[in-house]
């Protein structure tokens, strides 16, 4: 019964760049040619002599029907990756037509198809009926040209072992190609994630600019008639956050196409950018306080979070409440962590709880800062205060592991 297989090249666990491949891995249909032929010119012209020695005997000296088998043993090894069940059924029929002749040296063709059953067949099952036909057949050849038993079973202890290599290689081989299909899938899924996250930065950033650049517009247009001068500073704080607005577009899209240059790309913001940040939000007309009580250096993962989480929260009090709310935000270092926590009296209350609830109403805001404070083991709490406008907390730890 035939059993075909994948050619080397398509096994699994192929080569693996930086490992050594000798010729049966680097030309394998040419080192099985010259294996075949090799095979069938010791069977030709090499017998067993006397005192387990070799000797060389003329072609005239072999019968015709045992040229022909070996023939058929030899060159069927030339088919021992691609059929290595019939390969392996020829070299069989082959030794057991030849037992208890002097042309019996067809066991070794044997051996070295049980070798490729047992590499190459992806049913195990055939390769261990050849191991115990081989076997059996070590035992009547031993008994027929009696030898000690410690030979037959060294004889046998051979066959399985040929068998055995073969078979512990192939699964070793498969083991390794699902280690690489695995972590090529943890790789494709870690840098899925990754592209989730930096689409919320990009979120982060347009809701921010783009709220900042309705405020400031809304105010040109209000103030056009009476203080053109002012008008004129508001229209070009509205061309600067545009043009910020672009470098960061064109930062997070650099990151996101696989093939981007990744050394022009600055460096992701951080604690040293709230400030700044501040003075924007501050010239879009919110009154703003802040506070800043974080004194050691934090993960630059931990900083990324804290800088994205007050300019989303401040996005939010301006796209809800409107300039002139008064804002607070305090950051802190408490309890092995640090703790953001802004603070509004404005308007937009009702509509952010909607938002924190259930995530609908209001996009990606809140939704989007509990994750960010989730993944590194934190928490968000965002709700309307008792006295009225909106509270949002969150805690974020400094050390310890992501969630």
């Amino acid at each position: 019964m035939m059993n075909r297989t994948a050619p080397p090249s398509e096994t699994p666990g192929g080569s693996v760049p930086g490992r050594f491949r000798g010729p049966f891995a680097r030309w394998p249909r040419a080192a099985d040619a010259v294996l075949a032929i090799t095979t069938l010119l010791a069977m030709v012209f090499l017998e067993e002599a006397p005192g387990d020695a070799i000797a060389v005997r003329a072609i005239s000296d072999v019968p015709v029907p045992a040229l022909l088998l070996f023939a058929a043993a030899g060159g069927a090894l030339y088919w021992r990756r691609r059929e290595p069940v019939g390969v392996l059924g020829v070299a069989l029929a082959a030794w057991a037509l030849t037992l208890g002749t002097s042309q019996s040296n067809t066991g070794v063709v044997a051996i070295i198809a049980l070798y490729g059953a047992g590499r190459y067949a992806a049913d195990a099952r055939w390769g261990r009926l050849g191991v115990v036909a081989a076997v059996a057949m070590v035992t009547v050849e031993g008994l027929m040209d009696p030898v000690p038993w410690g030979a037959i079973g060294f004889g046998a202890l051979i066959m399985f072992g040929a068998w055995y290599i073969g078979r512990r290689l192939r699964l070793r081989q498969q083991r390794a190609a699902q280690l690489r299909q695995e972590q090529a899938a943890e790789a494709a899924r870690i840098v899925a994630e990754e592209r989730t996250h930096i689409a919320r930065e990009l979120h982060d950033v347009v809701a921010h600019r783009v709220s900042m650049m309705t405020v400031q517009a809304g105010a040109a247009r209000m103030v056009a008639a009476d203080d053109p001068q002012g008008s004129l500073e508001a229209m070009a704080a509205v061309e600067e956050a545009g043009r910020q607005a672009l470098d960061e577009l064109r930062h997070l899209l650099g990151v996101l196409r696989p093939d981007a240059e990744r050394d022009g790309l600055g460096p992701q913001p951080g604690l040293d950018d709230i400030p700044r940040l501040i003075e924007e939000v501050r010239e879009a007309g919110l009154d703003l306080s802040f506070t800043n009580g974080i004194q050691a250096p934090l993960p630059a993962r931990v900083e990324l979070s804290v800088y994205r989480i007050v300019q989303e929260a401040l996005t939010n009090v301006l796209k809800h409440s409107g300039p002139q709310t008064h804002t607070e935000v305090h950051l802190r270092s408490e309890g092995g962590g640090i703790t953001i926590e802004v603070l509004d009296d404005g308007r937009g209350a009702a509509v952010q709880a909607v938002s924190a609830t259930d995530g609908g109403g209001a996009g990606h805001g809140i939704v989007g800062m509990r994750e960010r404070a989730l993944l590194l083991g934190g928490s968000l709490d965002a709700g309307p205060r008792p006295g009225g406008g909106f509270r949002l907390a969150a805690h974020l730890p400094t050390g310890g592991d992501p969630a």
